[in-house]
């Protein structure tokens, strides 16, 4: 007995001694970090900003509406379908609202529901982004759809009918409605289609834009491409323009990508912003080549949105992340990054997050959290 209890305090005394390690070493590099995002991350509230029991929850836009009321936009699918690939066939766009830009957010309703398989979204109202312009609310977002029967848990997997047809009809969107609260009507048909030939010739996802001072929209893009065999290549991004958030859309640089897989590896999740410097985006470096970090945040900069350098320092946020209560974690998955801005200021940053090792197969809940950005 005596043996086990030893046994048993050297593992404590291990955990903590790890615990302290990863937050002392998380501490110094955001100390000594030169990145105007990452040295400001402060530490994260343990109470969700957003999530709700029985669903899966991911990535979330939020906005603060005139009387002062913050309203979040995010992603949900049932926990009766497995988290990946739930989202492609199952997801809809819910609406919150707070007093505070870190919630918790409240349950409102569901802006974007599920519409059956006749429509180009039917089945999958994904990664939003939420604005207010000329006195209208726009919602931009990913869709899909599929003609078969709803699938069980065991049946939804990467090679089943469904994924495999969800995924090659992803396309970005456009809903419009006069309040926070809806309704909101969709455009008949995406904003963003593939286009043969191109390094988005098999699906459009993703879409970070950005209403510049003219009314009109750049929007960083993901996409990928059919390959000779059938199957599609990997992760690029592109960048699109409209002279309205309406359309119409074309994308530029010849319809090349702006970050190109050979050259800076697979990335994903962009958040672009504009202010009197130029363009910025982050972004998850899929494959650690930036950030030394599989799933970490990169930076990078730009003069016109089509020709991009890398940050000096690119590491714009961490899968470690440093609580309220002292505590540090590496999250399973730490995705869709947001930036609320204040008088132009961005102030909390907002992720898509879930528990467990890393891997979505390996998870058990996922939430929307933010972190608080030091003056």
């Amino acid at each position: 007995m005596n043996r086990l209890l030893m046994i048993a305090c050297c593992l404590l005394c291990m955990a903590e001694w790890c615990t302290a390690q990863k937050m002392e070493n998380l501490i110094q590099m955001k100390k000594e970090s030169h990145n105007e995002l990452f040295h400001r991350m402060d530490k994260a509230p343990r109470t969700p900003a957003f999530r709700m029991d029985g669903y899966w929850i991911w990535g979330s836009s939020v906005i603060k509406d005139d009387d002062g009321k913050y309203h979040i936009y995010v992603s949900r699918f049932p926990k009766t379908l497995p988290f990946h690939p739930g989202w492609m066939v199952a997801s809809e766009i819910v609406h919150g609202t707070s007093d505070k830009p870190e919630g918790p957010y409240q349950f409102s309703d569901v802006a974007l529901p599920l519409r059956g398989g006749q429509y180009w979204d039917g089945h999958s109202a994904h990664n939003p982004r939420i604005f207010k312009y000329g006195g209208k609310y726009y919602l931009i977002y990913m869709g899909s759809t599929h003609p078969f029967e709803e699938p069980t848990y065991d049946q939804l997997t990467l090679a089943s009918k469904w994924c495999i047809v969800a995924r090659s009809n992803k396309r970005v969107g456009l809903a419009i409605a006069d309040s926070p609260y809806g309704p909101w009507k969709r455009l008949d048909e995406p904003i963003l289609k593939p286009k043969p030939n191109t390094f988005y010739s098999y699906f459009t996802s993703n879409p970070s834009p950005i209403i510049q001072e003219d009314g009109s929209v750049l929007m960083i893009f993901k996409g990928r491409s059919y390959l000779p065999d059938g199957k599609y290549s990997d992760m690029a991004m592109g960048v699109a323009y409209a002279p309205h958030i309406e359309g119409p859309y074309t994308v530029l640089n010849n319809d090349q990508p702006i970050f190109h897989v050979d050259k800076q590896g697979e990335a994903e999740d962009p958040f672009l912003w504009k202010d009197k410097r130029g363009y910025h985006i982050i972004f998850k470096d899929h494959v650690a080549k930036y950030t030394r970090e599989r799933g970490g945040g990169v930076m990078a900069h730009s003069n016109d949105g089509l020709h991009w350098e890398v940050d000096k320092d690119p590491k714009a946020y961490s899968r470690t992340v440093e609580w309220e209560d002292g505590k540090v974690s590496m999250q399973g998955q730490l995705e869709r990054p947001f930036l609320l801005f204040e008088n132009g200021k961005p102030t909390h940053a907002f992720f898509a997050t879930m528990d467990g090792p890393s891997g979505f197969e390996n998870a058990t809940e996922s939430w929307n959290m933010v972190i608080p950005l030091k003056k």
